[in-house]
C-alpha cells in the first residue's frame, strides 16, 4: 500500500469504457487491460469488484489559495465585480506562506479525495513586494499530496480596472519582475517530459484588465521560446466587452486577438459572454476553455455556451475555480452540473454524460498538454481512480460508467493512482492526516478572521 510505483493487477472493476475486466499497471504506465489477467511475481493485487476503474479527472481552471475563504460574509450574493473586491482581495494581504500552504493542501486533497489527479492552479498572488515563498508553498502542498501540479503564473503589471485590488493596498509588479518570476519558477518547476509532475504555464489574471497589451505581447513572446502553455480569465462577464471597448476600442475578443493571445496553446477560464462568431473564432484557431459551472452559477455570471463549443469542436475542458466562489472544490460536482445545467437550457439532448465525462478526462489531459493522461489504454499514464459504488444511491444504475456524471456527489474514491503511486487507499490520502489537516485550517482560519475583523 505504499506510494512507490511498482506493478499493480487491479481486478474486477467495472473499467471505463471496457466494462468488467482487470488493468494491470507497470512502472507509471498502463500495461494491460483485459479479462482474467494473471498476476506477475510481486505485484500488489488489488480486488475492486463492485468499484468502477476511471480515468484520473484532470482539473484545468482552480484558485487553491481560496480554500480558507468559503462562504465569506458580505460576498455571497455578490456579483464578480464586487466580489472580487469583497472576499480574495481582500484575503489576499493577510496570507501568508503558511496559510497559502494549508489552504492549497485542502484544495489538493479535495480534489484527490474526489478523483482528480491533476490540477491548474492559476495562481495571481504576485505584486510589486510579494514573496515567492507563496508560491513555493503550492508547490510543496502539491508534491506531498502527490498531485500533478501546472502552476499557472498570474499576476498584474497594472492595477487594472476590477475593484479590489488598488483598496488592498496592492502595488503591481513591473513586467521584468514578472519575466523575471517566470523564468525562475520555470527553471526550478517546468518539466516537459510526458510523465512531468510539475509544469508552468504564463497566466495573466486577466486578460483585459490586469496587463497592457504590449506587456501581453511580450508573455505571448516569453511562452512561445519557452514552450509554455498560456491561460487566463476572459470573457466571465461582460463587463470584460466593456472595458476593452473603453482602453482599446475592441470587443474582448478582437483584443485578444491583436495581441496574440488565441491559439492553440491557449485555454481560457470561463468565456461565458460569446456570440456565435465568437465561438467558430475560438474553435477555428484552437483556443480552448475550462468550463467552471458551478462557480459561473454562484456569482450569477451566466452559462458558457459550451454545446455550441462543442458543435464547432472547439476544446473543452472543467474546472472546480476557487472555493470561494464554488465552495466544493470537487471535478464530479462540475460534471454532474455540466450535465444538467445545458440540458435545462436547450433540452435533453444538449449535452451527452459520455462527452462531459470526456471533457473532465482526455478533453482535460489535452488542454494542458498532456497527450498520455486521461485514457485507459495500454501505454498511456498509470493516472487511476477507483470508485466504490457498493452504496445505496447507485443500486439499479444500469450503466454503471456513468455514475459520476449521472450520479454526482458524494462519490469518494476509494483508491487514486497518480504516475503509478497508489496517492489515496480506502479513503484516506497517504501520508496526510485528516485530524492534523483540520486543526491547521481551524487554526488559519481564525488567525485570518481576526485579521479581516481589524480592516
Amino acid at each position: 500500500m505504499s506510494g512507490q510505483a511498482s506493478a499493480t493487477l487491479i481486478r474486477g472493476a467495472h473499467v471505463w469504457q471496457h466494462g468488467p475486466a482487470d488493468l494491470r499497471v507497470a512502472g507509471n504506465r498502463i500495461a494491460e487491460i483485459g479479462p482474467r489477467l494473471d498476476a506477475t511475481p510481486g505485484a500488489e493485487v488489488v480486488e475492486a469488484q463492485g468499484q468502477l476503474l476511471y480515468p484520473g479527472l484532470v482539473n484545468a481552471h482552480h484558485h487553491v489559495a481560496q480554500s480558507l475563504s468559503k462562504g465569506l460574509p458580505g460576498g455571497i450574493d455578490l456579483p464578480l465585480g464586487e466580489w472580487l473586491a469583497a472576499v480574495p482581495y481582500r484575503i489576499w494581504p493577510l496570507l501568508t506562506p503558511d496559510s497559502l500552504y494549508v489552504a492549497a493542501r485542502i484544495g489538493f486533497a479535495e480534489l484527490l479525495r474526489a478523483g482528480c489527479t491533476t490540477c491548474a492552479d492559476h495562481h495571481y498572488l504576485y505584486h510589486a513586494d510579494s514573496s515567492p515563498e507563496l508560491e513555493d508553498a503550492v508547490f510543496q502542498a502539491a508534491d506531498e499530496v502527490g498531485i500533478r501540479l501546472v502552476l499557472c503564473r498570474g499576476g498584474h503589471t497594472v492595477a487594472g480596472s476590477h475593484r479590489g485590488f488598488a483598496h488592498a493596498g496592492l502595488a503591481p509588479e513591473s513586467l521584468d519582475q514578472c519575466l523575471r518570476g517566470l523564468q525562475d519558477t520555470a527553471d526550478r518547476r517546468h518539466d516537459p517530459a510526458a510523465d512531468a509532475m510539475s509544469r508552468v504555464a504564463v497566466a495573466p489574471t486577466s486578460l483585459v484588465h490586469t496587463h497592457s497589451a504590449d506587456h501581453l505581447r511580450q508573455l505571448a513572446a516569453f511562452a512561445a521560446e519557452r514552450g509554455l502553455r498560456r491561460h487566463s480569465h476572459l470573457l466571465e462577464v461582460q463587463h470584460d466587452d466593456e472595458a476593452a471597448q473603453a482602453a482599446h476600442g475592441l470587443r474582448a475578443l478582437d483584443y485578444a486577438d491583436s495581441v496574440g493571445w488565441l491559439g492553440e496553446d491557449v485555454w481560457y477560464a470561463h468565456l461565458v459572454h460569446l456570440t456565435e462568431p465568437d465561438v467558430d473564432r475560438l474553435a477555428k484557431s484552437g483556443t480552448g476553455i475550462a468550463h467552471c459551472p458551478t462557480s459561473n452559477c454562484r456569482l450569477g455570471s451566466g452559462v458558457a455556451p459550451v454545446q455550441a463549443m462543442a458543435a464547432a469542436e472547439m476544446p473543452i475542458s472543467l474546472g472546480v475555480d476557487g472555493s470561494a466562489s464554488a465552495e466544493s472544490g470537487s471535478l464530479v460536482a462540475e460534471m454532474n452540473l455540466s450535465w444538467l445545467l445545458h440540458r435545462a437550457l436547450a433540452g435533453p439532448e444538449a449535452t451527452k454524460a459520455e462527452t462531459v465525462a470526456h471533457w473532465a478526462t482526455r478533453g482535460g489531459a489535452k488542454m494542458l498538454g498532456f497527450d498520455e493522461l486521461g485514457q485507459l489504454e495500454p501505454g498511456m499514464l498509470a493516472d487511476l481512480a477507483l470508485y466504490d459504488l457498493d452504496q445505496p444511491r447507485f443500486h439499479g444504475l444500469w450503466q454503471p460508467e456513468l455514475a459520476p456524471v449521472l450520479c454526482g456527489e458524494p462519490l469518494a474514491a476509494t483508491g487514486v493512482m497518480v504516475n503509478g503511486r497508489w496517492r489515496l487507499r480506502d479513503g484516506d490520502i497517504l501520508g496526510l492526516n485528516r485530524d492534523d489537516l483540520r486543526r491547521d485550517a481551524e487554526r488559519e482560519l481564525a488567525r485570518l478572521q481576526g485579521l479581516a475583523a481589524q480592516h
